[in-house]
């Protein structure tokens, strides 16, 4: 038994510009969604950063005697931080900014600090 088909098989237009139009839909639902989990994914990271800076500023304070007024630079703490290295911030691949002494207050912050999310330290 043969089933005689008369070559009218697949999709119409019609069809075809109605799941566009639900791809794009959704689309437009979820990228900026993926944006902003982006951005507050990056702003955890440099917060994450900031206290291991921190942490390593405490660190060489406490080893090498220094007292509140001492300065402290990146080169002072890039020893304490693994890889010997002091990271960057991951949006926009900016260094960030030591305070300047031992005991200044915030002992780093970051040059995006002012972005939505924020990029600060708590103290």
């Amino acid at each position: 038994m043969k089933i005689k088909s008369n070559g009218t098989e697949g999709f119409t237009l019609v069809e075809i510009m109605i799941v566009v139009a639900i791809i794009g839909l959704l689309a437009a639902i979820a990228i900026p969604n993926f944006v902003k989990a982006r951005n507050t994914a990056q702003a955890s990271a440099c917060i994450n950063n900031m206290k291991q800076i921190d942490g390593a500023i405490d660190l060489f304070a406490l080893e090498n005697n220094k007292t509140d007024g001492d300065p402290v630079t990146a080169n002072d703490v890039k020893l304490y931080i693994k890889g010997n290295e002091v990271p960057k911030c991951p949006a926009g691949n900016k260094d960030y900014v030591l305070g300047g002494t031992v005991a200044s207050t915030p002992s780093v912050t970051c040059l995006n600090a002012a972005s939505t999310p924020p990029h600060k330290l708590r103290p």
